[in-house]
């Protein structure tokens, strides 16, 4: 069993991988500034989403096993 820590930090890192190469793409486009630019601020918004996916996702986990639980009474 994972620790919620060691998911929540997978989930980030993730996040942040796939971020940083949309916003380099995308930077890269228009120029290299731009690329290193686009990856630091994609990695940035990646990570922030992975965080708060995780927390999500736990909550939705919470909430279903009390109705399972609430259900079987």
């Amino acid at each position: 069993m994972e620790l919620p820590s060691l998911k929540r930090a997978l989930s980030r890192a993730r996040h942040a991988a796939v971020g940083a190469a949309i916003g380099a793409a995308l930077g890269g486009l228009v120029s290299r500034n731009a690329a290193s630019s686009g990856a630091a601020l994609g990695g940035l918004i990646g990570a922030t989403i992975g965080e708060k996916r995780v927390g999500v996702e736990s909550r939705v986990k919470e909430v279903t096993e009390k109705r399972q639980s609430t259900d079987s009474d």
